[in-house]
């Protein structure tokens, strides 16, 4: 298997859950921000009916790229699995299996390589005193993206409570 359908394998894997979308592509020049926004845009065209009256979200790349930070390979690979394996809205109920979740997030990161660069718009702990910058017009909205080895990977979920 080529490292590219390996990686969209793995992806697709890490979204299986409700509500979390992912995204996959070769893209060496990739700006991280379009590969978000494509794929906010994908969930809230789905989930528009389960979205707060009259919410918007961020609508231009400049508004996604404000809401992104770097962070390190290991905070990228726990808000992987915890974006693939917990529910965003309530953090202590897992919807899939963690255990899963934790190999198909090292493999992501083992093909995008060690000078893989990594974003996302939370901050702070799972489980408490986190904290984000909205990417989508949901009330909870969680992201990491990375680039390395020629590729670009984007999971996502999004929720209301």
């Amino acid at each position: 298997m080529q490292d590219a359908d390996l990686l969209a394998a793995l992806m697709g894997s890490l979204a299986k859950a409700p509500r979390v979308y992912s995204l996959c592509r070769r893209d060496p020049e990739a700006d991280l921000a379009s590969h978000v926004l494509e794929v906010a845009k994908a969930a809230e065209k789905q989930w528009a009916h389960d979205a707060v009256k009259g919410a918007v979200g961020p609508s231009f790349i400049d508004d996604i790229a404000t809401a992104l930070s770097p962070v390190t390979s290991d905070t990228a690979l726990e808000l992987m699995v915890n974006l693939s394996a917990s529910d965003l809205v309530y953090p202590n109920h897992d919807h899939r299996d963690r255990t899963h979740a934790a190999r198909a997030a090292q493999r992501v990161a083992s093909l995008l390589g060690p000078r893989a660069e990594w974003v996302s718009n939370i901050e702070g702990p799972w489980l408490n005193g986190r904290a984000w910058d909205p990417v989508t017009m949901f009330t909870f909205d969680g992201v990491i993206a990375g680039r390395g080895a020629g590729f670009v990977v984007v999971l996502l979920q999004v929720g209301e409570d």
